[in-house]
């Protein structure tokens, strides 16, 4: 291969790249390293730690793990990316979303569940001591004690 009037020996010296184009239907499970574009429609299971691209008139049906997730097209599964989820205005995503960060365009359409790792840094949150005894100072008042009032 030639890059900028270079001859590109082995395959450390480009990132993988695999592209699905358009018209193809692939029904199974892949996985892939680097880059990913598929413009077609796939049923099934995706693995790459790299990024996948999804384009406008794809249609994905199945599990999807990623480093990053950029989609156009119409996806409806369950998706785990390490890095990112990012919805472009074209795309419609239908299922479970688990990702550090998930963004959607203006226009782009959502329906389902998103995981992004909210209760792990709630339990990492401190709390202060006051609120931790609030559930002791709770079991043991009534209202009545609260308001002032007898029981």
């Amino acid at each position: 291969m030639w890059v900028n009037g270079h001859k590109k020996d082995g395959p450390d010296d480009e990132e993988n790249f695999t592209f699905l184009g358009r018209g193809v239907n692939f029904k199974g499970v892949v996985s892939f390293d680097g880059t990913v574009r598929i413009d077609g429609r796939l049923e099934g299971e995706i693995h790459t730690k790299g990024t996948l691209m999804v384009g406008e008139h794809a249609v994905l049906k199945g599990i999807i793990t990623a480093g990053t997730l950029i989609s156009g097209g119409k996806i409806n599964g369950t998706i785990t990316a390490i890095e990112k989820v990012q919805l472009l205005k074209s795309g419609v995503l239908i299922g479970e979303v688990h990702a550090p960060s998930f963004s959607m365009e203006e226009g782009a359409h959502f329906q389902g569940i998103c995981d992004m790792g909210a209760p792990k840094l709630v339990e990492e949150a401190h709390v202060p001591a006051e609120l931790e005894n609030m559930h002791e100072f709770a079991a043991h008042t009534s209202l009545a004690d609260v308001q002032g009032l007898p029981d």
